[in-house]
């Protein structure tokens, strides 16, 4: 499987033969799902709650007396049956995160490159590199290769200048390989990946 090479000014650089154990995999829903739902369940912050009747400030004498009065016992105004008393049930703090295994984890993003390159979405640029760090000189070059919604996956370190001129691009995202991930290359139109990019990709996947 063979790609274009292009370079930051989109103009053709050659072509580049992909790697046919990242991109030549045959995509599977469950295992994309399994892993979208490991990285969306492991960042939500979990910090939700309600306060226990042992946390409500109020008064802890019994309301009325057991018998004689006609009315339901009841042993505390904090109760949750009471305005402004305790939640029943409610959320408590805890971690929301599953466990998944690393290897279906890495298969799951080799098959969501895999995807992408099936979609025939995916362009390789010789670098990341711009002279300028203002958003409206890169947006010419977003809008010369006509990306609504693109992810660039570039090497270890990005380039200061793309990652200020990318900022204000709504649409466009820039991340190190070892962000790399299936959720963002899924959520993105076209997957953007320089040549180091692929090079440290390959490394992290074998």
């Amino acid at each position: 499987m063979k790609a274009k090479v292009f370079t930051i000014d989109s103009k053709e650089s050659g072509e580049l033969a992909l790697n046919e154990a990242l991109f030549g995999l045959t995509p599977r829903k469950d295992i994309l799902h399994r892993v979208v739902n490991w990285q969306l369940a492991k960042r939500r912050s979990g910090t939700h709650k309600t306060k226990t009747i042992s946390e409500i400030v109020g008064t802890t004498k019994k309301p009325w007396n057991q018998k004689g009065t006609g009315r339901a016992r009841a042993g505390s105004l904090r109760s949750p049956h009471f305005r402004g008393g305790a939640t029943a049930f409610g959320p408590v703090v805890r971690s929301h995160a599953v466990d998944l295994p690393k290897k279906i984890r890495a298969l799951g993003l080799k098959m969501a490159l895999s995807a992408k390159a099936a979609e025939n979405k995916i362009i390789v640029l010789k670098d990341a590199k711009v002279k300028s760090p203002k958003t409206k000189d890169f947006a010419a070059t977003v809008a010369k290769f006509g990306w609504k919604s693109a992810l660039i996956v570039d090497g270890a370190v990005i380039d200061e200048n793309l990652k200020k001129a990318t900022a204000n691009i709504h649409g466009i995202d820039v991340l190190p390989t070892i962000g790399a991930n299936v959720y963002d290359i899924l959520n993105h139109d076209t997957l953007v990946i320089t040549e180091e990019g692929l090079k440290k990709l390959e490394e992290r996947l074998a």
